[in-house]
């Protein structure tokens, strides 16, 4: 794919199910490096690149979550079989016949999930949707201690696919959710930096853990002590069959970043989001949330004596899947979004409620 950018592709490339997090946490740092920023990471496994800004003290922290959903190694059987768990929140019917890369202390293992066959379900069987427990890796051993040799119980896997390019500048690839958020975040920084900087350092942030308790944001945000934040994650797009708009919104692939207003969102922060979509001729949609938001600004907003946040997501398809879908231009002018709200960032901004 020619337009598909070389970081974002090393991002959605590596493997790294919520844990373990290392190779894209790895590619992240080495992007923020070519540009010039200041990278770092802790010791949950979350990292940092900064652009410093020209006032002391004014921080705007752009948070992604590294981490994706994957698969969990819990048991090997006698036979050479591998029985998992879910790491983070899979529909088990997607992962029925999918090919799999296991990661291990050697490198990656192939693999394919498997389950009985139709031919052999009962007649009540062939009516009931899959479960976990009835699915297992096959990864071609002869027996258990030849599978041993290669993979250990706690060796993490995911759906093993390439990115794809489709019609109207469209990705396919799994972990979109949520690589676009690091993505988004390096290039808003990145563009700062290539326009001459800011007041604010703008600090991008790629979290761990997000997919099962938002660890690696709650840290970040206690440790890095933000004047304000912008969480980028993806939400569900609504040009699809069977999509609720009355309850979601509308937010179809190529309208653009969607920002959000709601309960745990500073108003402060949602209004200048839509001042500089509107300013710099953005395309944007709207989204409201009544409750938490279900991703990493539910941990970042209560971080120390609390932190205004601001949510920009970006419409996807068939989210937790390995067939996630976004438009291209979406990812852009999310950056392009935050960018432009990091250089309107001074430090006579008030957010007093």
């Amino acid at each position: 794919m020619s337009d598909l950018p070389e970081v974002l592709r090393g991002l959605v490339e590596a493997a790294g199910p919520s844990g373990y997090e290392g190779a894209p946490a790895a590619a992240f740092r080495a992007a923020g490096e070519a540009f010039g920023a200041a990278v770092a990471s802790d010791t949950l496994g979350s990292s940092t690149a900064t652009v410093a800004g020209r006032v002391d003290g004014l921080r705007l922290a752009v948070v992604g979550h590294i981490d994706e959903i994957g698969l969990i190694v819990t048991h090997i059987d006698d036979d050479g079989f591998l029985w998992f768990r879910n790491v983070g929140g899979w529909d088990p019917q997607i992962l029925v016949g999918q090919r799999v890369r296991v990661t291990t202390r050697d490198g990656s293992v192939a693999g394919v999930i498997g389950k009985k066959a139709i031919h052999l379900l009962r007649d009540e069987e062939r009516k009931q949707v899959p479960e976990i427990r009835d699915l297992h890796i096959d990864i071609g051993a002869s027996s258990g201690d030849d599978a041993r040799v290669l993979v250990r119980v706690g060796d993490v896997a995911v759906i093993d696919v390439e990115p794809a390019p489709y019609p109207g500048r469209r990705l396919v690839s799994r972990a979109l959710d949520n690589r676009l958020g690091c993505y988004v975040a390096l290039e808003a920084a990145r563009l700062v930096a290539e326009t001459g900087g800011a007041d604010a350092s703008v600090v991008a942030v790629a979290a761990v853990q997000e997919e099962v308790g938002f660890a690696g944001s709650r840290t970040s945000a206690y440790a890095l002590k933000p004047t304000c934040a912008i969480v980028v994650d993806v939400t569900h797009a609504t040009d699809t069959p069977g999509a609720e708009i009355k309850a979601s919104g509308a937010h179809a692939l190529g309208s653009g970043p969607v920002i959000a207003r709601g309960t745990i969102l500073h108003p402060r922060m949602s209004e200048l989001l839509v001042q500089a979509a509107e300013e710099e001729e953005i395309p944007f949609t709207l989204e409201a949330s009544g409750r938490n938001t279900g991703t990493d600004a539910d941990a970042v907003h209560v971080s120390r004596a609390g932190v205004p946040t601001g949510l920009v997501s970006i419409p996807l398809r068939y989210m937790h899947s390995p067939v996630e879908m976004v438009a291209l231009d979406d990812v852009d002018a999310a950056a392009r979004l935050i960018a432009a709200f990091a250089r309107r960032l001074t430090a006579d901004v008030s957010f007093t409620r």
